[in-house]
């Protein structure tokens, strides 16, 4: 439920992790398995959608299900280890809850990867919500409360919007500042390394 405390969500891919690396080998061992061109240089450089809407420009329609299923299933041991934090991921993180705030990611990854993800890299998060995409992630960011949503897509913008939260934008992802901003969003950042200095001033305002 809802309450007064800071509540602040925050994107994954791109946002706090870079998975570009992660997701290029998934990829590849998936297209490798299945003899299916994949250019993972294209499906890397736009992340941020579902994965079934990246899916269906490899595999026939009748097939998408199936090739989404075995990438999720093929992703802990190709994916994890390569990805990386982004600058500032896990202090921006540190940052809400040093202000007695809760940190929650809301993604959408499938979950069980997602948390996957941060168990690896250390980034320690309250609440984890996977599945969720655009205006979707709306849904979780009313049920906790988040006063603030930060993300590098315009659907990370769009989100936040229909949650009534403030949209931080970082240019992290695939979305530059003008796009970001075009899309709505309250604040842009270069990336979460300014993060920190410019919570401590909204929560002290």
């Amino acid at each position: 439920m809802p309450t007064h405390t800071l509540t602040v969500g925050f994107d994954l891919d791109m946002t706090l992790i870079d998975s570009r690396p992660g997701i290029k080998a998934a990829y590849e061992a998936l297209a490798a398995e299945t003899g299916v061109y994949i250019d993972t240089d294209l499906v890397v450089s736009r992340l941020g959608p579902p994965l079934e809407d990246e899916m269906v420009n490899w595999f026939p329609a009748d097939a998408t299900a199936g090739a989404c299923d075995r990438y999720r299933a093929i992703y802990p041991d190709t994916a994890i280890t390569p990805t990386t934090a982004l600058p500032g991921a896990r202090e921006a993180v540190e940052a809400v809850q040093a202000l007695g705030g809760r940190a929650m990611v809301v993604t959408a990854k499938y979950e069980p990867n997602a948390k996957l993800h941060l168990a690896h890299l250390g980034i320690a998060t309250d609440v984890l919500i996977g599945g969720l995409w655009a205006e979707g992630k709306a849904e979780a960011l009313l049920e906790h409360g988040a006063r603030i949503y930060v993300g590098d897509h315009t659907g990370d913008v769009r989100g936040a919007r229909a949650a009534n939260a403030l949209s931080v934008g970082v240019t992290t992802g695939p979305c530059d500042e003008e796009e970001l901003r075009a899309a709505g969003a309250d604040v842009i950042l270069p990336d979460l390394t300014a993060f920190p200095a410019w919570l401590s001033t909204v929560s002290a305002a």
